[in-house]
């Protein structure tokens, strides 16, 4: 079963049981699957992997909202935002903790050939693409930089 199929299932349950804040976030889910799929030249498909950066899309902009909110003493809208940011992360692959982080890094620094500051577009450049979804690019690019000045 697709993520899109998936979600849209989902929707239905969190009707069912009145889950507010679960519904408003799969329905914000559905809206941007749907736009992606009738976008021009995206030929009314939407692969996982599409339906995946998203999903990452959506969680940091949860995040940005929450902290925004906060910084303002609106801590309700805060909570709501962190709130669906939870109900989204559910469809993302397990994030990787720090030490898993750094040692996929250190694998991609070793297949690369990087050995100081000045390669970390070529380690960000494989980094990013292999690690999308399961750590945020903020995570990698500060994980790269600490590995690279060492």
């Amino acid at each position: 079963m697709s993520l899109f199929d998936t979600i849209s299932r989902d929707i239905q349950t969190a009707m069912k049981a009145r889950d507010k804040v679960r519904l408003e976030a799969l329905r914000g889910v559905k809206k941007e699957f749907l736009e992606a799929k009738t976008a021009p030249g995206a030929n009314g498909e939407l692969s996982d992997d599409a339906a995946m950066k998203i999903l990452v899309k959506m969680v940091k902009q949860r995040k940005d909202s929450a902290q925004i909110y906060r910084d303002n003493n609106r801590d309700e809208l805060a909570a709501n935002e962190l709130a669906e940011a939870a109900v989204i992360e559910e469809y993302l692959p397990r994030q990787l903790s720090t030490e898993e982080l750094e040692a996929e890094l250190k694998t991609i620094m070793t297949e690369v050939g990087a050995s100081g500051p000045r390669d970390m577009g070529k380690v960000m450049g494989v980094a990013s693409k292999r690690l999308a979804g399961r750590a945020e690019g903020r995570a990698i690019s500060e994980a790269v930089k600490r590995l690279l000045n060492r």
